[in-house]
């Protein structure tokens, strides 16, 4: 029996969401649309507002082991990556009706490459928010 992980995710729901932000990029440089791109955008903002993550709630049934087995990801890293990947969605969403077709690629390129290179197991997003805090840290100790 694994222990109890306080304010934990299992990786493999991290991974799916991952997965699922990866493809919805995917699928709209795919059909050149914006529309796609909605999907995580919607569902990320859920998960900042409510921290509900439809994606995630649904990959929980898939998991065959008890919750406490899987590697645990941080709750609140994820939620710092959910904030950063939020915002690149909603300004390629917004860059496109806009009309402006590099700002859609670049901030959804973004999300992209952050999910891509999370899935091959680097976080960009941790590695931000460590240097954030030891700035803070820093800073606190002047």
């Amino acid at each position: 029996m694994g222990r109890a992980l306080i304010n934990t995710i299992p990786r493999p729901l991290v991974q799916m969401n991952q997965w699922f932000i990866v493809l919805s990029v995917s699928i709209s440089w795919l059909f050149q649309s914006e529309l796609f791109l909605l999907f995580p955008f919607v569902i990320g903002l859920s998960g900042l507002l409510f921290r509900f993550n439809p994606v995630m709630k649904i990959g929980k049934y898939f998991l065959t082991k008890e919750w406490s087995s899987y590697p645990p990801e941080d709750a609140d890293q994820q939620q710092f990556n959910n904030v950063i990947a939020v915002i690149c969605l909603g300004a390629a969403v917004m860059s496109a009706l806009f009309g402006w077709e590099t700002g859609f690629y670049l901030f959804s390129g973004m999300v992209f490459l952050a999910a891509s290179v999370a899935l091959a197991g680097f976080c960009i997003g941790c590695f931000l928010r460590f240097q954030w805090k030891k700035f803070q840290y820093n800073r606190s100790l002047q």
